[in-house]
């Protein structure tokens, strides 16, 4: 019987654990780690930077030695006409005969370059800054991604709130035109009153379903976000701080936006490839060795050295070190515009958050003045004083300046996290979600000396797993 009890209070726990998680409210971080979790995009610029990370290793094994297996067979046919001299000292023939020849062989050859006035070393400069630009490329997509969660969250909650809104005043005109029609029976007011009630019922009806619409979209949109629709969403957090000023924000957003160190990191490529340009002039070393062993058992080996200098390429050196000089400027004006664009950018956002907070304050007062009046004015109209429009009226004054209330809440809300984003903070990390983020330096760590052995194999294996696992 003990052990019966005991069972039945366990259940009875279980139960009720499994309905708490059930109605548990989502937050806004549950979505803003949903959205990092399941993003495509992410996924997506995650394989690209991995494929940058690769040209690292492409441009490092430019300086190890090439080593191929060859296997050569050779076909070699002749065909010679005799002659000998016979009376008279005129040639005679003797006919023709066939010659054949087929030789095989089979060696291994070893190439490496010795010297190219650092060519080599400065492709794996210019490989290593794009895989750190391609890295704030992925930040710039992150906060993206973030940025759509929270605009995602703030959009459903919004909608609710105008359906309820449309709701409420469905039953408020059904009240209204109720009161009307009973107003009508005993004399008080006329038909068009009540015809006016049930136009504006029928308004209302159609303003619900047009917000009912308003919240399916809302709901889709929060699904290509987050990969879910919501769920029992929590009411919205505190805001996050930004910054004292706007002056303050532009010299963080200067000093980290990802975009700006992005550009920085193209102007350094664009540079280390002016230098590359400039030594493709010079000549380049090339060692080799072969060992190999024909058909007929002859063992052959040999060494050798190549010294190569282009005297004259059609003008097309000259072509490629313009190009990476011009692109080079091109980078330099690109990180002077990127530079202006951030600036703009937290000038708008820090400009819409100052906005926002007015129409909030200037809500508020709409709102109770709206609310006075409406109420003042069905009072006025159980008296006979107004008519039922003037009631319509004032209810509809009421509802407007609810919704825009509710809009500009939103709106700031939002426009506290673009102000983030245009700062360059909107990071998971920034906001101290508490999760494992995406390591983008283990793929890197993995694949930079462009490894070929099993172990090594092995081991970037792991690495691939545990990215996957992000």
């Amino acid at each position: 019987m003990r052990k019966m009890r005991f069972l039945a209070v366990a259940a009875l726990s279980v139960a009720a654990l499994t309905s708490a998680g059930a109605l548990r409210a989502e937050t806004l971080a549950d979505t803003l780690i949903a959205a990092y979790r399941n993003s495509n995009l992410l996924d997506q610029n995650r394989a690209l930077l991995r494929a940058t990370d690769e040209d690292v290793a492409v441009a490092v094994a430019a300086l190890r030695p090439i080593v191929q297996f060859v296997a050569q067979s050779d076909y070699a046919f002749s065909r010679t006409s005799g002659s000998t001299l016979g009376a008279g000292g005129l040639p005679v023939s003797t006919g023709r005969s066939n010659n054949e020849s087929l030789t095989s062989s089979v060696g291994l050859t070893a190439s490496m370059t010795l010297y190219d006035f650092g060519r080599n070393a400065l492709a794996i400069e210019a490989a290593k800054e794009t895989v750190l630009a391609t890295r704030e490329a992925l930040v710039g997509v992150e906060q993206n991604v973030l940025l759509d969660a929270v605009t995602a969250y703030v959009r459903v909650q919004l909608a609710q709130s105008i359906v309820n809104l449309r709701q409420n005043n469905n039953s408020l005109i059904s009240q209204e035109l109720r009161a009307a029609q009973d107003r009508f029976e005993v004399g008080e007011v006329t038909r068009t009153d009540v015809s006016q009630a049930e136009a504006a019922l029928a308004a209302a009806r159609s303003n619900l379903v047009s917000a009912e619409g308003d919240l399916v979209v809302a709901r889709e949109y929060f699904k290509a976000a987050t990969g879910a629709y919501p769920r029992n969403l929590a009411p919205l957090p505190a805001a996050p701080r930004t910054a004292a000023s706007v002056e303050q924000a532009r010299q963080v957003a200067m000093r980290g936006h990802p975009q700006v160190r992005q550009a920085q990191r193209q102007v350094t490529v664009a540079e280390i490839n002016v230098a590359r340009g400039k030594a493709a002039f010079g000549p380049s070393l090339t060692g080799s060795a072969r060992v190999g062993i024909d058909d007929r058992g002859q063992e052959t080996a040999g060494v050798g050295l190549s010294f190569n200098q282009t005297l004259y390429a059609g003008g097309e050196l000259s072509a490629l070190y313009r190009s990476a000089m011009a692109t080079r400027d091109a980078q330099r004006a690109n990180l002077l515009q990127t530079g202006v664009t951030i600036t703009q950018n937290v000038g708008n956002a820090w400009s819409n958050v100052q906005v926002a907070a007015a129409s909030i304050t200037a809500g508020d007062q709409e709102v109770r003045a709206a609310r006075t009046a409406f109420e003042g004015v069905r009072e006025e109209a159980t008296l006979g004083a107004r008519t039922t429009l003037d009631v319509l009226n004032a209810e509809q004054d009421l509802l407007n300046a609810q919704a825009d209330r509710l809009t500009a809440e939103a709106n700031r809300y939002i426009g506290i996290y673009q102000l983030l984003a245009a700062m360059g903070l909107l990071t998971v990390d920034h906001l101290k979600l508490g999760i494992p983020t995406y390591d983008a330096s283990a793929y890197y760590n993995s694949v930079k000396s462009a490894p070929a052995t099993s172990t090594q194999g092995r081991r970037l294996d792991r690495v691939m797993k545990s990215i996957g696992g992000n």
